[in-house]
């Protein structure tokens, strides 16, 4: 359509210059298509006209960009916020039988996300109150559909201009040949003051969509710039909340992992090998000459640091605080002992020393 009007306009202009150019040599009357200024205003107004469109296209791309932008950030809000709860939601319902450390690292992911969901929710919000609905007020607002009807107004006027100068033209010839003839004389005279005032009215009309176009152009920029300044704000304040957000949580997991790397390694199925087999348990505490050696072993009591759980029979589970009797040390990263009457092997990097004793005297302790 574009094109079309486009194509219409310059072949309008075409034929109003060939008709100016035989009007002025055949009467050499002060008509429309001589005067200057008018044409001026004219192709002003076209520009102006253009200029507005695309401007009004521009405005309403940006609308659709940031509705459909808004969509999308809205789907994936609700996909952080589910996230983020099922982190938090492991968390606090799970803790590991090798110490909180996940559950901590779960938590704070979980709050970071959500934070950055707020965040970003309210990113979408300020695009739609700052950027969305007041390009869209200017698209579909009154200043320019008044200034584009009173252009469109100007462009009938002109072509009924036009044509009345037309007019005039084939009346003035019929005067000229058949000279002394009142009617024809008194309807040229009509024609021509139909003209005139034609050409009063379309002055004051365009100098109208002029001046209203000018106004609703400088409104279009004024505003556009405006608009897409508040949306690379929006964002921009947006991300640099989101990386403190994530520049918090980095520092909190830094700090564990540190505290982590800093502490005695803790052993695991992968580097120590597996605890003795019921034979050597049976073999070591079935001896018919355990009890002569119960007095010369020395045994020791330990405090367990954190939570194990055992993962086959001859290996003892413990909970965080258990006292446990500690009867014999392994190279291999495993002891033996007895806690709450029962017995078995256990990590012993997961229990601290607090006091010695002799064998003959555990009975007494517990």
């Amino acid at each position: 359509m574009e094109a079309i009007w486009k194509q219409a306009s310059k072949l309008r202009d075409q034929v109003a210059r060939q008709q100016q150019a035989v009007l002025k040599q055949f009467y050499g009357s002060d008509n429309v298509f001589t005067d200057e200024t008018e044409v001026k205003q004219h192709q002003r107004l076209e520009k102006l006209y253009i200029s507005t469109r695309a401007a009004k296209h521009f405005q309403r791309d940006i609308v659709r960009g940031v509705e459909g932008y808004i969509v999308t950030g809205s789907k994936q809000v609700e996909i952080g916020n589910k996230l983020s709860d099922d982190s938090q939601k492991y968390g606090s319902e799970n803790t590991c039988t090798s110490g909180n450390t996940l559950s901590k690292a779960a938590l704070a992911h979980g709050r970071a996300r959500s934070l950055m969901e707020k965040e970003r929710n309210n990113l979408l919000k300020a695009l739609g109150t700052q950027v969305a609905e007041p390009l869209r007020a200017m698209v579909m607002g009154a200043p320019l559909e008044d200034a584009r009807h009173l252009a469109q107004r100007y462009d009938r006027m002109r072509q009924e201009a036009e044509a009345q100068a037309i007019e005039v033209s084939k009346r003035q010839n019929k005067v000229r040949e058949s000279v002394g003839n009142g009617e024809l004389i008194t309807k040229l005279e009509a024609a021509e003051h139909k003209l005139q005032e034609l050409k009063s009215n379309m002055s004051v009309l365009g100098k109208e969509a002029v001046a209203a176009m000018s106004a609703v152009e400088a409104q279009q920029q004024r505003l556009t710039l405006q608009r897409l300044i508040a949306m690379v704000e929006s964002e921009r304040a947006y991300h640099q909340r989101v990386l403190q957000i994530l520049d918090q949580l980095e520092g909190e997991m830094v700090s564990e992992r540190q505290r982590i790397e800093a502490s005695p390694n803790l052993p695991t199925e992968n580097v120590m090998q597996p605890p003795p087999s019921y034979e050597e348990v049976n073999g070591m505490f079935g001896s018919p000459r355990v009890d002569e050696l119960n007095e010369s072993i020395e045994y020791f009591l330990a405090e367990a640091i954190q939570s194990y759980r055992a993962e086959s029979e001859v290996e003892l589970a413990l909970s965080a605080g258990d006292i446990v009797v500690v009867r014999k040390l392994s190279n291999n990263g495993w002891a033996e002992g007895e806690c709450k009457g029962k017995a078995g092997w256990f990590p012993h990097a997961y229990i601290e020393k607090r006091d010695r004793v002799l064998a003959s005297k555990v009975a007494h302790i517990f």
